[in-house]
């Protein structure tokens, strides 16, 4: 399940979940508007992974824990550390970035 961020909360929930995937969007961002329900249905085929959507004009200091400089950008993180990060609006580059963290 996706869930979207409301709050600039992010690193806590980087800390309490073992596996984390962001996309980082904005509202302006057609590419975002064409990933994000990539990104959802892909939410639902992973166990044990959170999936998150932060609105990176909203959320700073979410956006500064991957160094966000393009949109859409998708990152990963792992036992609280970001792991990779793509900026892609390609649905098979996004599966092979989860899967790397699903398989470790």
């Amino acid at each position: 399940m996706l869930q979207e961020l409301k709050t600039d909360t992010l690193q806590n929930l980087i800390k309490e979940n073992e596996k984390v995937v962001v996309q980082y969007g904005a509202t302006w961002c057609g590419n975002c508007r064409i990933m994000k329900p990539k990104m959802k249905r892909l939410s639902n085929d992973y166990e044990g992974i959170t999936f998150l959507y932060v609105d990176a004009e909203k959320l700073p200091e979410s956006r500064k824990l991957a160094s966000v400089t393009n949109l859409p950008t998708f990152a990963t993180f792992s036992g609280g550390s970001l792991v990779n990060q793509i900026q892609t609006n390609k649905e098979e580059a996004l599966k092979t970035l989860i899967d790397e963290i699903a398989n470790n």
